[in-house]
């Protein structure tokens, strides 16, 4: 079977906006057959999800999320600063939103939505915790809910959570521990 080229080639392209959290590029794009196009991305410098275990439960921040204009139960999560390496990453993010440290260990990384952004997602698993909280983010109102194991997998598989980094990261875990 032959392989065919489905690269793209960029040609140029504009920054639309800039703001604090991402940046939305437009760039006129060369496709496979010789013609032109356009291609909005979003342009992300990638975050970490924890899946926090402790006692045979998971520790879930409760948030509203503005963009979908409801709160959500997920796994504690953030953005990574500038150079900063996912799991120095985790490890503070953690400690932000749930006032835990643990041993840290790499499950996954992926791409969230590869269609229109380039933002990379670092999932780690946090066992061993302690308390060793740091000083939330200005911006944040986080509630922690720590839920048995068990349940939080079969929430994950009944689709009773709406988060993606949540019902991958407890399903991958899972896998793991068996």
């Amino acid at each position: 079977m032959e392989k065919q080229n489905r690269q793209e080639e960029r040609l140029d392209g504009e920054v639309l906006f800039e703001g604090r959290m991402l940046r939305l590029d437009r760039d006129r794009v060369r496709l496979p057959n010789g013609h032109e196009s356009t291609r909005e991305v979003v342009r992300h410098p990638g975050a970490v999800g924890i899946i926090a275990i402790q006692n045979q439960q998971v520790l879930l921040v409760r948030q509203y999320r503005y963009a979908i204009a409801q709160e959500t139960l997920e796994i504690p999560a953030g953005k990574l600063d500038p150079q900063e390496p996912p799991l120095d990453c985790a490890v503070r993010e953690l400690r932000e939103e749930t006032g835990y440290r643990g041993t840290m260990e790499h499950i996954s990384t992926f791409y969230t939505t590869p269609g229109f952004t380039d933002e990379v997602m670092h999932l780690f698993l946090a066992r061993d915790l302690v308390w060793d909280p740091l000083t939330p983010d200005d911006d944040e109102f986080i509630g922690v809910e720590k839920i048995a194991w068990d349940e939080a997998v079969q929430r994950a598989k009944q689709n009773e959570f709406i988060d993606a980094k949540t019902i991958l990261g407890i399903l991958l875990v899972q896998g793991r521990m068996g």
